[in-house]
């Protein structure tokens, strides 16, 4: 059963530091490479800091079970984290809970790699063996962890943080938060792109990628495609300023 996603708000949190990062589509050595660099960039800045995740963690990419699996470890020490739900993320839920009403998930999302990391041939069961989706979804939460799915179904709409907004992909351009669906929070472009938010909120996002991040009106897009061959951003945020953070 869907529901609506949360909506967390932690203006008034004093954070030192906060560092987001995008559509990791199941490239888990990329994010473990990245959480380094931030947890070696943070570690001389005094004071609790803040780790948001935008969502779309899995397929396309070999290892989209690790990741899930890192994302339900703790986080880095001195640190909150946060974990947004992508359009990936909602419709491998979607289809975990009703495989014949979502079955574009294993034929348009670059699932077979996510399947695959749990050691499920979606070539196999449903061409060689003529199985069906049932039987598929069935036999992928046989291989899931349990918390892999409350995990899924407990990913968050959307953060805010003071002025500053966590999403996937975006927002209706001047449309209050609170009458945003989350089907516009997960999946939008435009005219979000073009027009920005229209808000008095800097929004950060991923979902619509790019070689290299976008400083848009009233918006950062940080979708640098790395499961295509791209990089995987980290923006940084403190004092005041938004700074893409270097490689090691």
């Amino acid at each position: 059963m869907q529901h609506q996603r949360d909506r967390i708000d932690l203006t008034g949190r004093d954070y030192a530091a906060v560092y987001a990062m995008s559509d990791i589509h199941g490239c888990y050595h990329d994010m473990a490479k990245a959480q380094q660099r931030i947890v070696e960039d943070a570690r001389g800045i005094p004071g609790r800091k803040l780790l948001m995740f935008l969502g779309d963690y899995i397929d396309r990419g070999p290892h989209s079970s690790d990741v899930l699996a890192h994302l339900c470890a703790p986080p880095p020490e001195g640190f909150d984290r946060y974990a947004l739900c992508g359009n990936h993320d909602d419709v491998f839920l979607r289809f975990l809970e009703n495989p014949d009403a979502n079955s574009r998930w294993v034929e348009f999302f670059g699932a077979l790699p996510t399947l695959a990391s749990y050691g499920v041939d979606a070539n196999e069961i449903l061409g060689a063996r003529g199985g069906s989706l049932t039987e598929l979804r069935d036999l992928t939460l046989k291989a899931m962890p349990p918390a892999h799915v409350d995990l899924l179904r407990s990913l968050a709409g959307a953060v805010t943080l003071g002025s500053t907004l966590f999403v996937h992909a975006g927002v209706r351009p001047g449309i209050p938060l609170a009458d945003q669906t989350d089907e516009d929070l997960m999946w939008i472009r435009e005219p979000f792109l073009w027009d920005g938010p229209q808000l008095p909120l800097l929004v950060v996002h991923g979902h619509t990628p790019g070689p290299e991040p976008v400083f848009g009106h009233g918006r950062i897009g940080i979708d640098t495609a790395v499961s295509m061959g791209g990089t995987l951003t980290v923006l940084k945020i403190a004092d005041g300023k938004q700074t893409i953070l270097p490689p090691f």
